[in-house]
Parts: C-alpha cells; structure tokens; sequence
C-alpha cells in the first residue's frame, strides 16, 4: 500500500483504501504509509456479528483542513458548542467530524466487548500465530486430500490473512456446507464447490484445524463412494 500512495500522491492524487476483512486479521501501517483515508467492517474477524458497525480511518494531517469537503452532521460538530444550535458548522479537529449520525448502540456494544480482548493482545505475535495455523491447514490439505482439494489462494503468507480458498472436487454436485454442518457439525461458508476456511488465531486451535481436515476428508471419500455406486448403478441399467 505505501507503494500505491506514494504513486497516487506523485500525481497529487488521494488514495482511500478499502480494507473490508483486513482489521483484526493482518495490521497495516496506514499513517507510516500516508494513506489517506481507508473503510473497513468489524463484523467478521473483530467478532462484532453480522450487520456490524463499520471503521474509518483518515490520515491525522487532514483533521483541520478547511478545504476538504465533508457532510455537516450533527455527530460530527464541535461537542461543546452542539446545543448552541449555531448557524455555522463547526466540525470537531479529528477524525470525529466525519461521523454522520448516532451510532447503533448493541453493534456497539459487542464490538466493544472484542475490542477489549484484542487490546490485552500483542498483535505481532497474533499475525505469527495466524501464518502458522494457515500454514498447518496448508500442510494438512496438501498431505491428506492432494487429489480432491485445491488452494486456490496464494501460498505466499505475505499475499494471505489467515483464509484459504479451497476448490472441492466432489463439492459441485454435494453440498460441502450441508454435509458439514449436519454430520460435523461444523459451520462452512461454501460457493459451490468453493468453501472459505479461516482459523482465526485470536480463539482456534490446531486441533480445530485437524478437525475441519479431518472432516473434509470423510466428505470426500463419503462422495466418491456415492459416485461409483451411481455408476455401478447406471451400468446396471444398460
């Protein structure tokens, strides 16, 4: 990203960035790299739950810039002259003024509760956590399943967070996420026969991952032998 800005900003350009399932996962150096502003969402690896409030972040060199437009909101005006009801804005000297409204109370509250966990952590060794639970699910799938599972995401730990796409073979004709939750019961996000696995480092464990493997082999041998009997059935037939 710092390469990025620094080519945006030769142009005079600003760069926002759009950080979606970054946050809590991999940590970037966003002020160090002069990135201006970014988004992102805390619903998925900083545990707030579906429908979560979002994060922003804007560089702290644009706080008191006058020539910035923004939209004057009521959550984002000078907190001890709000109730002045004054005809002019007068926006709050940090990352606040761009708040538009009132915040949801319960996302809130849960995405609280996690952040709370997340400060008490050393997020270095969180990261080093999370390449090696990758790695060891890597490692697993290569060893147990090389015929019937491909990693379609990059081997290079510097090009991941701590997910894989992983192409089932046999899961375009069964449902990997059905199967999964109703013998397992484990819960799987699949596309088809594409399913997303992340052990997230704050709370898996290495046997969570063998587990998932583990599981996912029997998925696959349990369709492969409701394949032949298909076709032991089928030449039956003719």
């Amino acid at each position: 990203m710092k390469a990025i800005a620094e080519a945006a900003h030769k142009k005079g350009c600003k760069i926002g960035v759009d950080l979606a399932h970054s946050i809590g996962n991999v940590f970037p150096n966003l002020h160090q790299d002069e990135i201006n502003f970014t988004v992102w969402c805390h619903y998925k690896y900083l545990n707030a739950g579906p429908g979560a409030i979002a994060g922003l972040f804007v560089h702290e060199k644009h706080h008191q810039n006058p020539s910035i437009p923004i939209l004057a909101g009521w959550w984002g005006h000078n907190k001890t002259m709000r109730f002045d009801m004054a005809s002019e804005y007068s926006a709050i000297p940090t990352v606040e003024k761009w708040q538009q409204s009132n915040p949801p109370i319960w996302q809130l509250a849960s995405l609280r509760a996690s952040l709370e966990i997340f400060e008490s952590v050393d997020l270095k060794e969180l990261r080093e956590k999370s390449i090696r639970l990758t790695h060891y699910l890597e490692k697993l799938i290569d060893e147990l399943l090389p015929d019937d599972v491909e990693i379609i995401t990059p081997r290079d730990p510097e090009q991941r967070g701590s997910q894989l796409s992983l192409k089932v073979k046999a899961g375009a004709k069964a449902s990997v996420e059905d199967w999964m939750h109703k013998n397992e019961g484990i819960i799987c996000d699949s596309r088809g026969e594409i399913i997303r696995v992340a052990p997230a480092a704050l709370y898996n464990t290495y046997e969570d991952v063998a587990r998932f493997v583990y599981a996912l082999r029997k998925f696959c041998k349990t369709h492969q032998l409701e394949h032949q009997q298909d076709k032991l059935e089928l030449r039956a037939r003719l």
